[in-house]
């Protein structure tokens, strides 16, 4: 709560005009607005431009902002847009269909664990994570990794919160049942 407390006091400043607000901001989301924007394409020039991009349509647009916003949810959805229009563009240029992607990146392994065993139990989920659909990865990395709350990934996902939670459910049920199945496998294997 202390964060969205800074975060909205900083976004009310640069609204009101305050030019060092916006810095502090990007330099407070750039990370995870990064590590986000990678989860739909792993062009990291696409998404730093897309940040970029995003950062200047802030300034350019401040004047007429809502100033009672999430503001981590805000810029979440404003990157994953900016982001998806770009790559729908190159997908009608080679004539091909969009689907919004989702990607896992392998360093979650690194970054979790060093246990021989949890290691090995990682790499099967995330070979099972894999196998879910895009808008379960999603909902399950923004839920779980982003850790916002149903209200805020409804939003970004431009969903209902109901079907937000039913796509978190679903996920989570899948990655619990197809575990279970392998870990049984392997004992009467």
């Amino acid at each position: 709560m202390m964060f969205q407390d800074t975060d909205k006091n900083l976004w009310t400043s640069f609204i009101d005009g305050d030019a060092d607000a916006l810095n502090l901001l990007y330099r407070e989301f750039v990370d995870v607005l990064y590590a986000f924007g990678l989860r739909f394409t792993d062009d990291a020039e696409l998404v730093k431009d897309s940040i970029q991009d995003l950062f200047v349509d802030l300034f350019k647009y401040r004047k007429t902002l809502a100033p009672e916003v999430n503001v981590k949810s805000y810029l979440f959805t404003s990157l994953k847009r900016k982001i998806c229009l770009v790559l729908k563009k190159k997908a009608v240029e080679a004539n091909r269909s969009f689907e919004v992607p989702f990607l896992l990146s392998n360093s979650i392994e690194e970054q979790i664990i060093h246990n021989e065993n949890q290691s090995e139990l990682l790499l099967k989920l995330n070979k099972q994570l894999e196998l879910l659909p895009s808008r379960q990865k999603e909902a399950l990395y923004l839920r779980f990794n982003a850790e916002l709350e149903y209200e805020e990934i409804a939003v970004i996902m431009n969903v209902s919160l109901e079907t937000c939670r039913t796509l978190v459910y679903r996920g989570l049920k899948q990655l619990r049942e197809r575990m279970v199945v392998n870990h049984l496998y392997k004992i009467l294997a």
